[in-house]
């Protein structure tokens, strides 16, 4: 869901704004090499280099970008674990071509798109984002209008750990993700604090072990994300979001924008990418196809490219006007 961290619009993330803003939120690293001096994949079938954020859908997004990439355009595709906001950071050193999934994160388009102009977007994922604050559904059918962020401070004591004393926790995931919930409690004057479970996987548990064993749960989630098709989970109504509402971090007091998921590249890669910058400008799915993919990683003991193998064999009728003539 990274989404590094921005309080500005977001989301789409995870679970850092574009309009259509879970936590996050990976990257798509592509840079060719060739003999002694290092190329783009552009100039030579060479090396494409995948960063891999924290989060499943990005993982599962990336393992069939590669997939195809090595499989029918003949590139060879290294990946590598890396935070959100350094892959941004290495779109001005060379090191990054494409940002598989970019949740909003105006702040860093402003600086690298607007200012340094070293990135570009190249196009819409496909995919629709949405971040807010969920509970588990048997919750909302205990508790009369506990959807309603007006009736939060009602039920705050249900909510409460060993970390959050006197006020209720909402939980939140990796603190890089996008999130603007700390400046949300405050200004709805919410009696609630922020705890970072520190990952989505986190999240994750935490969700299925509230759903298990009925034990209350307030937690910042996000979709596209496979544990919807598991697990029910309800969105709390928070103030509707309205464009500008967002645009001051300390000032939030609305619900997440929802996100068009974009993919970034750099701007050398898009002048000199070839059939590799003409596959992820065309590369275009569901919040479905994700799911799809991801749920197998997680549920199916599959790895990232046992998943993406099984979801290229069987929808060549989506992906097959991606690949460049």
């Amino acid at each position: 869901m990274m989404r590094t961290k921005t309080l500005a619009a977001r989301h789409l993330a995870g679970p850092l704004t574009l309009p259509l803003t879970l936590p996050l939120v990976g990257l798509l690293l592509l840079t060719a090499c060739s003999g002694a001096e290092p190329e783009t994949a552009a100039q030579a079938k060479g090396t494409v280099n995948i960063d891999i954020h924290a989060w499943a859908g990005y993982e599962a997004q990336a393992a069939v970008m590669a997939h195809l990439l090595e499989r029918e355009l003949g590139y060879k595709v290294n990946k590598r674990p890396v935070k959100e906001d350094q892959s941004w950071k290495d779109f001005e050193s060379g090191k990054v071509d494409v940002i598989v999934e970019s949740w909003g994160h105006n702040d860093l388009k402003k600086t690298y798109i607007e200012q340094k102009k070293v990135a570009l977007s190249a196009g819409l994922t496909g995919n629709k984002g949405v971040i807010g604050w969920y509970i588990p559904e048997w919750m909302a059918k205990r508790y009369p209008g506990i959807t309603d962020y007006r009736n939060l401070n009602k039920y705050s004591s249900l909510f409460r750990t060993d970390k959050t004393g006197t006020a209720g926790q909402v939980l939140d995931g990796d603190p890089t993700f996008v999130t603007n919930d700390e400046a949300i409690i405050k200004n709805l004057g919410l009696n609630y604090r922020v705890v970072y479970s520190g990952s989505e996987a986190a999240l994750i548990k935490a969700a299925q072990e509230a759903t298990k064993n009925r034990t209350p749960l307030l937690m910042y989630f996000y979709e596209p994300q496979w544990l919807f098709t598991k697990i029910r989970l309800v969105k709390v109504s928070l103030p509707p979001y309205a464009v500008g509402c967002d645009d001051t971090a300390a000032k939030v007091a609305c619900d997440y924008p929802p996100y068009l998921l974009d993919k970034i590249v750099s701007k050398r890669f898009a002048e000199t990418g070839g059939k590799a910058y003409e596959f992820v400008r065309n590369f275009n799915w569901t919040n479905d196809d994700q799911n799809a993919v991801a749920s197998d990683m997680i549920n199916e003991k599959m790895s990232a490219e046992e998943a993406a193998e099984r979801w290229v064999d069987e929808n060549k009728i989506v992906w097959k006007d991606w690949i460049p003539r």
